[in-house]
Order: C-alpha cells, then structure tokens, then sequence
C-alpha cells in the first residue's frame, strides 16, 4: 500500500486554512464571534502555555456557531477539488491510505469523492472543535497509522514536510513531494 499526508501533498494548499478562510467569506459573523478565544489561544500556545493540539481545537471553536457543517464542507470542496494534484490522480490505488493533521471531518467528503476508503486524520468533533486524542502529526501518525494497520507493510510514503519523517522511515520508498516534483526522501527518522 502507498501512504500520503494531504496538504501540499496531493493537494494543493492547507485544507484547514483553506476552510478558515472559505467560513471567514461565508460565515464573518460566526468566525467573528470566536476570534477572541482564537487569538487568546494563539497567545497561549505562542507562550508555551497549551500545546499544538488544544491550539488547534481552539481555532475551531467557529464551528459552533455554523448551522450546516456538512454543508459547508461539501461546498468547500465542490470549490476546491481540481487542486487535487494531477500527478496522484495517475497512480492511485485502490489501497491508498491518507494520513493528515487536518481534521478528519474536514478531510472525509473529499476522500469518499476520490473513492479513498482508508483516511487517518485528527479526530475533531465537526461542532466543537474539540480533538479527541491528539493531532495525528509527527510522531502521532506512525501510532495512528499502526492502529489501523497492525501489520501494515507501506510501500511508499508520500510528503511533502520533514515532520513526516517517522513515516518515511517505516515505508520501503519515502518521496519528497514538491509542487508536482518527487523526490527521494532526504530527511533522516534521527533528525528530529
């Protein structure tokens, strides 16, 4: 099976900060009402006092205040599914696996439009924001990944950050993905 993380690996861009941004347009008054808890979460986090996750929880807290989440997101990706890279279109597999921080809720309806049936990603409540767990990055993601697959073999692994090394490191071929570029991977599992 072949592994991918999602934004700015197959596609084009940051799905979470694509979202923001599409419910700052479509929904001000609901990204408006969450800012101070955003900011103050931003300040925090920035201090040292919470960590990524409960970070990235906060930022959310806007979805409380939307009344069709799913609706949003569908829309979201009726906008945004041509950035989908050409390039993993050509060789995807029925077997593919995505792994991704963005949040799971998020990353579902795009998944199922593409027919990938197995999507790892951060398991946020889609009306609250609150992460169950933590954000699937990092050193999270080979745990994750291990949860679903306990004898998963990966054949090649696919990203286009060097906090994916953990992952590359447990595929027989890790690729660097830049743009519509791959390359071999060059980060080391022990550089982090």
């Amino acid at each position: 099976m072949n592994v991918y993380d999602f934004d700015g690996t197959i596609y084009d861009g940051d799905a979470t900060v694509g979202f923001i941004f599409y419910t700052l347009r479509h929904h001000p008054l609901a990204m408006l009402r969450a800012l101070p808890r955003q900011v103050s979460a931003v300040a925090a986090y920035a201090a040292g006092r919470i960590d990524k996750t409960r970070m990235k929880a906060r930022s959310f807290l806007f979805l409380q205040y939307l009344n069709d989440v799913e609706g949003d997101v569908k829309d979201y990706w009726d906008k945004n599914q041509h950035k989908i890279k050409a390039w993993y279109l050509a060789q995807q597999k029925e077997d593919d696996v995505i792994i991704s921080a963005s949040a799971e809720f998020l990353l579902s309806d795009i998944c199922g439009r593409l027919g990938i049936r197995h999507l790892i990603a951060t398991r946020m409540n889609p009306h609250t924001g609150e992460i169950s767990g933590a954000n699937c990055k990092g050193k999270e993601k080979p745990g994750r990944f291990y949860e679903i697959f306990p004898e998963g073999e990966i054949d090649g692994f696919y990203s286009d950050h060097d906090s994916d090394r953990y992952m590359a490191a447990l595929a027989k071929k890790g690729y660097l993905v830049k743009k519509n570029d791959l390359f071999d991977w060059p980060f080391s599992d022990k550089e982090a």
